[in-house]
């Protein structure tokens, strides 16, 4: 079980400020930035929270790829799996056919995957779609600001980060960096099981 910080509300904002500033580190010039391909990368962590311990996900909610509205009470009573990812992120590009398969894998377990496309261009990020096969929808993120919501419950500190939201909507996973086909179904199970 994840341990969890009792901050006072007044800090939440400034929290949050600083998930924005994380992520938005993620494309500096810098020389570590730079040699690690543009983005933050995480260190592969799986946290997995107990369902008396999970918090309610974030509205998402913005325009897809082309357009359209999308949002995740779309999928009220699935479990989703939420992808944060950039055309720009070279893991991105390596887990972009497993996150492809998993979603197949699952379509008949009531599992919808939903993503956040961050500072990206959307024909950048079509193009990235229709190379890898992608065909759930994502949220056009270019701010990375719906990423502030996660900032309660587990934060999105890497690119890529994937959470997994329970059939109860709340927050019951996070992977922090690329992941697999194989990963990503047990965890999904892992999270179906445990929820009552």
């Amino acid at each position: 079980m994840p341990e969890t910080l009792s901050l006072p509300s007044r800090w939440r904002p400034a929290i949050a400020a600083l998930v924005v500033l994380l992520t938005a580190s993620a494309c500096s010039g810098d020389a570590a930035s730079q040699a690690t391909g543009g983005f933050v990368s995480g260190n592969g962590a799986i946290t997995l929270v107990e369902p008396g311990d999970r918090e309610r996900a974030p509205a998402l909610a913005g325009d897809d790829l082309e357009g359209n509205p999308v949002a995740l009470s779309d999928y009220t009573g699935k479990t989703v799996v939420v992808n944060v990812w950039g055309s720009w992120c070279t893991p991105c590009r390596e887990e972009a056919p497993e996150l492809a398969a998993a979603s197949a894998a699952l379509q008949d377990e009531d599992v919808q995957f939903l993503g956040i496309n961050i500072r990206d261009e959307p024909s950048a990020a079509r193009a990235f779609e229709a190379r890898f096969g992608i065909t759930y929808p994502s949220i056009d993120d270019p701010s990375s600001t719906t990423l502030l919501g996660f900032a309660a419950s587990l934060p999105a500190s890497a690119v890529p980060t994937t959470f997994v939201i329970d059939d109860q909507g709340r927050v019951a996973a996070r992977i922090l960096d690329a992941t697999t086909r194989t990963t990503l179904i047990d965890l999904v199970d892992d999270v179906q099981d445990s929820t009552p």
